[in-house]
């Protein structure tokens, strides 16, 4: 009974719609109201419209002044804009929509500025001035996907039918114990999460309930759960999947070389050791610490180029070779956070094409980067163990009702299309 009590509460609500984060106003699919007259707060079918994007130089009075506005009206909208919205955040290539009266002189009635997929702003001119911001209503949609790893994660994601979005937001959640630079074909995985929709256009991706990632015959499950108000990713056993170290300082691309102590140079030709790994990677790829610490090192170096040093605690150093640019701010001395960005991919230095060398030392001694064991982040406190373990079996629920949906599911248009068969041979 509480599985099938389960069952039709998701049923139920697979799809939830709210409104700057208020569940107030669920709604199904079929009760959604069309994207009508009601969208900016007048009736469209009594104006004509006109559709562009912010231009290069356009500033606010500049654009609407273009689009048939009167220098007075334009600048009543600008002082009415104050502590509404701010004009200077206009930005090029945003979209509008410019709305005119049916009359033998169009006049501008309205103007419609798209900020973000889910904030537009309108600027009233018809029967009286003012300047409104609006927020659309955002729906979720819990799904279930699953895929197979054939060629990479980001094409084997969307060839699954799931967003490639999807595939950043799994690389983040097992950052620290999948390595996905060496995801091997047969790798796959299972995921609960969230598809976000403004109307019937996806949004973004929403939470990750929970996940397991088969990599190289070994199962990395992850469940969502707040401790100390921070939302974290754990596995099964209460351990923190975030730890010390990042895998790796970048996001997909290929190991060009490896760790070895008798490599030949590209470019000196010399066999020497190559005491690092090198990523491959468009220039400008961002480059990420992997772990917190203090740049020790921001310099032009002959050999490595651009390179920038960072000692993480008494016993780790790491270092990134080669890059095209510093990160705005970076200074020896200054205190980096996991993940902060440092530097872009360059081929500066020794180098026959962009790419990253990326280097790590233990006490001193170069180790292999790739091999790197690194320390969890604090546990599962004792007192939220309860919880913990009361969330795992919660989001297990949540998998198979989700499981049995999609099963439901497949049923029924395999009845469909059977009935159709047989009302066709009728």
């Amino acid at each position: 009974m509480e599985r099938m009590f389960y069952l039709a509460v998701i049923a139920c609500f697979i799809i939830s719609c709210s409104n700057n984060g208020d569940n107030k106003n669920e709604i199904t699919e079929s009760q959604a109201p069309p994207m009508d007259i009601s969208e900016f707060g007048f009736p469209l079918s009594e104006f004509d419209s006109e559709e562009g994007q912010v231009k290069r130089g356009d500033f606010f009075t500049t654009l609407i002044t273009r689009l048939g506005a009167s220098q007075s009206d334009a600048y009543a909208l600008t002082q009415a804009s104050r502590n509404v919205f701010d004009l200077k955040s206009i930005k090029v290539g945003n979209e509008y929509k410019a709305f005119y009266t049916r009359e033998e002189e169009p006049r501008l009635a309205y103007l419609v500025y798209e900020d973000t997929r889910t904030k537009f702003v309108t600027f009233g001119l018809h029967d009286s001035l003012y300047v409104r911001v609006n927020e659309r209503d955002v729906c979720s949609k819990i799904r279930i996907g699953e895929a197979t790893i054939n060629t990479s994660l980001w094409n084997d994601v969307s060839a699954a039918g799931m967003q490639p979005l999807l595939a950043l937001r799994l690389s983040d959640i097992f950052a620290w114990s999948v390595d996905f630079f060496g995801l091997r074909k047969g790798d796959s995985f299972e995921v609960v999460y969230e598809e976000l929709y403004v109307g019937d256009r996806f949004f973004d991706i929403g939470t990750i309930h929970s996940a397991v990632f088969t990599h190289a015959g070994r199962d990395y499950d992850a469940y969502r759960f707040v401790q100390d108000e921070v939302p974290q990713y754990w596995s099964e056993k209460g351990e923190n999947l975030k730890k010390a170290f990042l895998k790796a300082p970048l996001s997909f691309t290929r190991i060009s070389s490896g760790f070895t102590y008798s490599r030949r140079h590209p470019v000196t030709r010399v066999v020497r050791p190559h005491t690092g790994i090198d990523y491959a990677a468009p220039t400008g790829t961002p480059v990420m610490s992997i772990g917190d610490g203090v740049v020790t090192q921001r310099a032009y170096t002959s050999g490595g180029g651009n390179q920038v040093k960072i000692r993480h605690n008494s016993t780790y150093t790491t270092a990134y070779l080669h890059l095209s640019r510093f990160a705005k701010g970076l200074a020896v001395g200054k205190r980096v956070r996991q993940g902060e960005v440092i530097g872009y991919v360059g081929s500066t230095g020794l180098s026959t094409g962009p790419h990253l060398d990326f280097r790590v030392w233990k006490n001193g001694t170069p180790i292999n980067p790739l091999k790197m064991e690194s320390p969890p982040a604090d546990p599962i406190k004792a007192a939220n163990r309860e919880f913990f373990a009361a969330a795992v079996r919660q989001s297990k629920q949540l998998r198979d009702s989700l499981v049995s949906i999609q099963y439901l599911d497949t049923m029924l248009v395999k009845i469909g299309i059977e009935a159709a068969a047989l009302t066709a041979r009728e």
